[in-house]
């Protein structure tokens, strides 16, 4: 585990089910196969791709796979929606792109043929957000135009259970996560230094995430004081009461996880 915490890049949870753990691939496809009509034939390959800091420091919440000749792009929020996401996907499909289309083709008379990028990002946040939405890059251009000369689009899809889109029936593995990131955030209210084993140990009753959970529950830990401190940056501070006591209870599953205080005192601090 202390190995995983000195990664130079932190995973979420999201991230390690559909890009690193060994069952990755199988749950791409079925995420693919959930947002299209037309499933994927049997032994289609996925081709992972690996962008790194570009989006948030050293914590990684974003995947981009190549399947067949699209490039998927997920992203998943869990505090608030970024209305900057087509901005911040715009600078990732260019960092892909750098790794897909070899140098000498760039300069190639004919066109290079481009697999076509596809964006969604998955939010499970709080606050309340549309079911289902487009964001658009040149909704924020300074000169609006009728036709802009550079676009990009992501759809961002509400995963929350009680939103009930249809892409948590399609994708199974979604829908459990789905569901595991809802018991997390009940046990996180009870304001207990055990809420992350307690939440882990009732997904696994459930049948929620159970294989995964009983094969990497120390790590998902980990993932989950990555994915706070994450959160803890991006609302840039704690001000009443009740947050100021989450920060506390924080602090203390860091030190009886072994990872020291977050800004690095301990053994195991970034």
């Amino acid at each position: 585990m202390a190995a995983k915490e000195n990664l130079k890049y932190k995973n979420s949870v999201f991230v390690d089910l559909f890009f690193e753990d060994e069952s990755a691939e199988k749950n791409e496809i079925s995420l693919y196969n959930a947002l299209h009509e037309e499933p994927l034939p049997a032994g289609t390959k996925v081709r992972k791709i690996r962008v790194d800091d570009v989006l948030y420091m050293n914590f990684c919440n974003d995947i981009s796979f190549g399947i067949e000749d699209k490039v998927m792009v997920f992203g998943e929020h869990q505090s608030t929606i970024n209305e900057n996401m087509p901005l911040r996907d715009l600078l990732y499909i260019g960092r892909a792109l750098e790794q897909i289309v070899p140098v000498r083709d760039r300069y190639r008379k004919k066109a290079v043929r481009l697999p076509t990028p596809e964006f969604y990002t998955f939010y499970n946040g709080k606050e309340p957000w549309s079911r289902e939405k487009t964001l658009y890059l040149s909704d924020t251009y300074a000169r609006k135009e009728e036709a802009p000369m550079l676009e990009l689009c992501v759809k961002v899809i509400n995963i929350n259970p009680e939103e009930g889109h249809e892409i948590l029936d399609r994708c199974g593995i979604l829908r459990e996560y789905s569901e595991f990131v809802e018991i997390l955030r009940k046990h996180q209210q009870t304001d207990s230094s055990d809420a992350y084993k307690n939440a882990i140990e009732e997904c696994m009753k459930a049948g929620i995430l159970a294989d995964y959970l009983k094969k990497k529950g120390s790590e998902v830990v980990n993932m989950l004081i990555a994915e706070y401190d994450y959160d803890l940056d991006v609302e840039a501070g704690i001000s009443d009461k009740r947050g100021v006591r989450q920060l506390e209870i924080y602090s203390d599953i860091r030190r009886r996880w072994g990872f020291g205080s977050r800004y690095g005192d301990g053994p195991h601090g970034r």
